[in-house]
């Protein structure tokens, strides 16, 4: 009996092991599964990195510049016009055709496409009005987000909320509402819209209002790609002596966990590695806003190896207009510029850390490329009665500012020049005397010659003597006197020449003039 009782026993011991085991096994297939798909969640979002570009800041920028295959430009900013609430405008100043006239912005992006670039258009910033803020008609709204995507042929929208936009809650609703619309509408096209938020982060992590706007846009519907945080401006929460990188890396790690109970509340469960692909990083090259806080080229290293180790899901900074060393001639180091870091580096160094080796395979090329296709005749014939401005010349001499069409693209001369082919090969880019400015668009059409009105200003005389700021008509161009001079013929300023008393009127300016004259009389 005892020998029957004993081998119950076991057999129940037994029975226990087994199913302890299996129970084992199930979880860690259960954990291993789901650690494989989180994987793979994450690794085909695609990690991106894209530099911020104040478009209306002065220099304009050249985005075209340096950008390599993948890389994207996020363009901003994209705000309502102060005029008119439910228009937009880039920076509150120029209309999209505005920013085309004035700075070939059209031309400009065509450039970076054919990089292998790609355009996202940044929506808000901190100081102008979000569309949604101004603008209360939900239509509108989203035509205004439209119009922008279409015009630069983007996918990428980048709510950049901040400042007074980020504490007016109807506005957020309005935004989740035409965002979500937008891309329900982008889908149907064809065509999905990828949408981030960016929000100010410090080392704690969002703010409430940036958590609340995250809330409102996954309520409305928006599908978000990711929250890129402002990773900057740390002020208090930064612990004395702490690096800007750890800072920033403290406050992605409190994003991340807020975020991950912020999904958990709308029903989704999102494992670690997808959190971390929809977290974008973006920090102030240089100095920031706030005294103390620098962001060095050791920083971006830091930060950068944080966001592969991490599977950060985009790198971006501000800016791209200030990565450069601000020169000898810059009085304060400590007062931010916008067209400097405040730090001794070379030009695009901050660039150049930050996206370095940063792809993730989502974009990685493809490992058996198609056969190479045979050679084919490459040359390209410009058509004058398509081309913006004259076709390039080898006889003619051209001046500073010269605008030319030659084998489909439009160049600007640096200096005089003549016989210089403005595709010429070259080493040094400084030593061309071309500007590559961007393709010859479809549309594009001769430019009308200005006509200078009779008698608007006199014709040059060898005879007379000129004045400091007097100006005259040479060879259907207008020219201003820099010094007193006498005898001094214009064609030396034609041709280039620095020492020639005369400068030569822009286009622009010749047709500001000729509105005023027309407005006088």
């Amino acid at each position: 009996m005892s020998t029957l009782t004993e081998g119950k026993r076991l057999s129940w011991l037994r029975v226990t092991v087994l199913a302890l085991t299996i129970a084992g096994l199930l979880a860690a297939g259960t954990y291993y599964w789901n650690t494989t798909r989180d994987s793979a969640t994450a690794a085909d979002t695609g990690r991106w990195y894209g530099s911020y570009v104040d478009a209306t800041s002065t220099p304009f920028y050249p985005i075209a510049e340096n950008i390599a295959p993948g890389e994207r430009v996020v363009l901003g900013f994209a705000v309502a016009d102060p005029k008119n609430s439910c228009a937009n405008s880039w920076g509150g100043y120029y209309s999209m055709d505005g920013a085309n006239e004035t700075f070939d912005l059209d031309r400009k992006v065509a450039r970076v496409r054919e990089q292998g670039g790609e355009i996202v258009i940044s929506s808000g910033g901190l100081n102008n009005d979000e569309l949604a803020t101004a603008c209360t008609d939900e239509q509108k709204i989203i035509a205004g987000y439209e119009s922008f995507l279409e015009r630069y042929d983007s996918t990428t929208l980048d709510l950049d909320v901040e400042g007074n936009d980020l504490e007016d809650s109807a506005a957020s609703l309005r935004r989740g509402s035409a965002v979500a619309a937008l891309q329900n509408r982008a889908t149907e096209k064809g065509k999905p819209l990828e949408v981030w938020v960016t929000l100010p982060v410090d080392t704690r992590g969002l703010t409430e209002s940036g958590l609340g706007e995250v809330k409102r846009l996954l309520e409305s519907g928006v599908d978000l790609a990711g929250v890129n945080l402002m990773t900057m401006n740390f002020g208090s929460t930064r612990a004395t002596g702490q690096s800007m990188s750890a800072a920033a890396e403290q406050g992605a790690g409190s994003a991340h966990r807020q975020l991950k109970a912020l999904y958990e509340q709308q029903g989704r469960q999102l494992g670690d590695q997808t959190l971390w692909a929809k977290i974008g990083l973006t920090p102030m090259i240089g100095q920031n806003d706030l005294l103390g806080e620098v962001f060095t080229l050791d920083d971006a290293g830091a930060l950068k190896a944080f966001a592969v180790a991490n599977g950060i899901g985009r790198i971006s900074m501000w800016s791209a207009n200030r990565d450069m060393d601000c020169g000898p001639n810059f009085p304060d180091l400590q007062r931010v510029s916008n067209n400097c870091s405040g730090t001794a580096q070379e030009d695009g160094a901050f660039a150049r850390t930050l996206s370095a080796d940063l792809v993730s395979p989502a974009t990685a090329l493809n490992s058996n490329p198609a056969p190479i296709a045979a050679p084919m005749e490459t040359a390209i014939v410009d058509d004058p009665a398509k081309s913006p401005y004259p076709i390039w010349n080898s006889e003619a001499a051209y001046p500073k500012a010269e605008r030319i069409v030659w084998r489909g693209n439009v160049y600007e001369s640096k200096w005089w020049s003549k016989g210089e082919a403005p595709d010429l090969p070259a080493s040094d880019a400084g030593a061309t005397a071309w500007i590559l400015i961007g393709p010859v668009l479809p549309g594009d059409k001769p430019e009308e010659p200005i006509a200078i009105p009779q008698g608007i200003y006199p014709a040059w005389s060898s005879d007379k003597v000129y004045d400091k700021g007097d100006r005259i008509v040479f060879d259907g161009r207008i020219f201003e006197s820099k010094w007193w001079n006498k005898t001094e013929n214009p064609e030396a300023a034609i041709q280039g020449s620095a020492d020639s008393p005369w400068s030569r009127l822009s286009n622009e300016q010749v047709k500001s003039i000729i509105l005023e004259s027309q407005k006088a009389s």
